[in-house]
């Protein structure tokens, strides 16, 4: 994730030179749609504009086009290239593959033996994986940035590309739904429970990016005056057994980033306490009770940067419980792991 984290630098420092020639070099090779390039060259008048424009468009892409891109630089800007610490990598023949785009970035693939040693040693106690030629895995991402009344969430955007990226990675087909009111929300889950493709997936990931209160998630009308909240309890309840047959003993990974502001502790973890048991479900909220979920302005929520990191490191070898727990225990911010309904360990044998 090396171009994501020089993304602000990037911005700054690409020429116009680079920013022109660039959408077309994605367009040739099948990464950017023609849609994509025209947005980037039309809807955007400076060249910060439309740096900005095209490196999110390509994040959301995925790692093969983060890898076109890094090598597009290099060979037309070596400078700037230079400078950031930017070097060519090979592109790999599969976009479906994990794959490294520069140091501290890559997902440590499974090896075949790892795998085998896992299966064999814990063959009862693990949930099966479908093969990945023929599995259609889905991952959703509500993320409410903007509000009526409450202030922005900064660094949301890099919240949602670094989540992108990382589920693709793991080979996941990743939807993002932003600055949704409660029953808008509420909409999308339930389609996202109905899609056809969970008949053909072993799992699924929920993300979840926005302000919180006791109750739930707040829509993007929410105030004092305006109760728009998704309560958790629907969550669970559109994704459990009966209404979404489909995820039947799969494992449901649901993922809660919620900043409640200056003065209010995240108290998410409460109401997902309170949430009717269900099956197969796993939920991990950024901070415990009385406790502030932190930001940066730039770099995005400290529990989604860790929580990234973590799975690039031990999807290969650890299960999802085994891997949230590795979440370090600090006083300013200390996730939880909730409504753990799990029957069996989740591995996601990354590569795999």
């Amino acid at each position: 994730m090396i171009l994501l984290k020089k993304r602000w630098l990037l911005i700054n420092s690409l020429g116009e030179g680079t920013i022109n020639g660039l959408p077309d070099e994605l367009l040739e090779t099948n990464v950017l749609s023609q849609e994509d390039t025209e947005i980037v060259k039309c809807e955007n008048i400076t060249v910060m504009d439309k740096a900005r424009a095209l490196l999110d468009a390509v994040f959301r892409k995925g790692a093969r086009a983060c890898e076109i891109c890094i090598t597009y630089i290099c060979e037309e800007d070596r400078y700037l290239a230079g400078t950031l610490g930017l070097s060519a990598v090979p592109v790999w023949d599969n976009p479906a593959m994990p794959t490294s785009i520069g140091s501290g970035g890559s997902v440590k693939l499974c090896s075949l033996d790892e795998a085998k040693r896992i299966w064999k040693e814990n063959l009862t106690e693990i949930y099966p994986i479908m093969g990945k030629s023929s599995r259609t895995r889905l991952a959703l991402i509500i993320c409410n940035e903007e509000f009526d009344s409450l202030s922005k969430i900064t660094g949301a955007e890099v919240d949602i590309i670094g989540m992108t990226m990382l589920l693709q990675n793991l080979g996941y087909k990743v939807d993002v739904k932003r600055n949704l009111i409660a029953w808008e929300m509420t909409t999308e889950l339930e389609a996202f429970a109905h899609r056809p493709e969970h008949k053909t997936s072993d799992s699924t990931f929920l993300v979840f990016l926005s302000h919180g209160v006791r109750e739930g998630i707040c829509g993007k009308k929410y105030s004092e005056q305006v109760p728009d909240i998704l309560q958790l309890n629907e969550i669970f309840k559109m994704l459990n057994s009966k209404n979404c047959p489909s995820l039947k003993d799969k494992p449901k990974v649901i993922i809660f980033e919620a900043c409640c502001g200056e003065n209010h502790g995240v108290v998410l973890d409460d109401a997902v306490k309170k949430a009717h048991i269900e099956k197969d479900f796993i939920a991990f909220c950024s901070s415990a009770s009385d406790n502030v979920s932190w930001r940066h302005p730039t770099q995005g929520s400290v529990f989604i940067m860790r929580l990234i990191e973590h799975l690039q490191e031990y999807a290969c070898s650890c299960d999802v419980e085994e891997i949230f727990c590795k979440q370090p225990d600090d006083k300013a911010q200390m996730p939880s792991t909730e409504r753990m309904t799990l029957t069996r360990r989740f591995y996601l044998f990354s590569g795999h």
